[in-house]
């Protein structure tokens, strides 16, 4: 059981930490993204983040908790792409699924700057 809500602004910022993260809207979302890709997005008013994640990672992720961290439905969800519930979700793994995220979107040489270490 998480010990509290992630906010938004604690996404943000974390988000926002990786080299050449930029935050742009998304819809009726906010997105960060890496060289124009994205890899999160966040709805605030629904609190869910959305990682792009292998499927792999997202058999992992949504085996620590599948109430908060589930595939998005239907085809996107099946190539990897994750909602988290902000609500229901421990904070270190949310932050490890963003950075995960991240390294899956980036350009090699950006992803390997947090292949072994904590962003």
């Amino acid at each position: 059981m998480p010990s509290k809500e992630v906010s938004a602004p604690e996404v943000r910022k974390f988000s926002l930490s990786f080299e050449e993260a930029v935050e742009q809207p998304h819809f009726h979302k906010t997105s960060f993204r890496v060289r124009k890709k994205v890899f999160a997005t966040m709805d605030e008013s629904a609190r869910t983040v959305v990682v792009k994640l292998t499927p792999v990672e997202q058999s992992v992720f949504s085996g620590f908790n599948n109430e908060a961290v589930y595939p998005v439905p239907g085809a996107w969800g099946a190539k990897g792409w994750t909602m988290i519930d902000l609500t229901g979700v421990d904070r270190d793994l949310l932050l490890d699924a963003i950075r995960a995220s991240y390294r899956n979107t980036a350009p090699k040489k950006l992803a390997q700057l947090y292949s072994d270490k904590e962003s």
